[in-house]
Formats: C-alpha cells, sequence, structure tokens
C-alpha cells in the first residue's frame, strides 16, 4: 500500500540548501521509499540533497509525495509537514 498527499512550499526562498539539507537529514535512514514529484521539475526519492535542490521548488510549488513502507501515513504527514514549514535561519551567515 502506498500514502499519497500534496504540499505546497511555503518557504518564501522555496527548497534552497539549507532546507533541503534539513529535509534530507531528517529523512535519513528510513528503511521505505519516498517519492516527490512536481509536474514540470521532475522527481526525487529524497535520498540526495543535490537532486532535491535540482527540482527547484519555489514558494507556491505544489509537489506529489508517495511514501511506500513502514508507518507510511505517519511518514507522509511528516514530509507534507517539512515541505510546508516556512524555514528561519536567524544564524545565517555567520
Amino acid at each position: 500500500m502506498t500514502a499519497q498527499g500534496t504540499a505546497t512550499i511555503m518557504n518564501e526562498a522555496g527548497i534552497h540548501c539549507r532546507p533541503s539539507t534539513h529535509i534530507i537529514k531528517t529523512l535519513q535512514g528510513y528503511e521505505g521509499r519516498i517519492r516527490v514529484v512536481h509536474p514540470q521539475n521532475g522527481e526525487s526519492d529524497l535520498s540526495s540533497m543535490l537532486d532535491l535542490m535540482m527540482m527547484g521548488l519555489t514558494c507556491g510549488s505544489v509537489v506529489e509525495v508517495e511514501v511506500e513502507g513502514p508507518d507510511e501515513e505517519a511518514k507522509l504527514a511528516e514530509i507534507v509537514g517539512l515541505f510546508e514549514h516556512i524555514y528561519d535561519f536567524p544564524d545565517a551567515g555567520k
């Protein structure tokens, strides 16, 4: 069985380097399959920060998320939350 949902990118600067790093590190070690698809920008299995950044997800982009594996619904909710989070890195550049 596969859990499916959508997420809207809420971060003003989109999913750039720092949010990508946070997302990939948070999901690292998940034993199932994760697939994120944007109709114009391709897809990622969230195994690589560079792969995710190359999707070019800007504020307002909507992605489809598919999760197959342990605790699919909980993992789907976590991923949607990560993509919809408004990232604030107050120490950036210090």
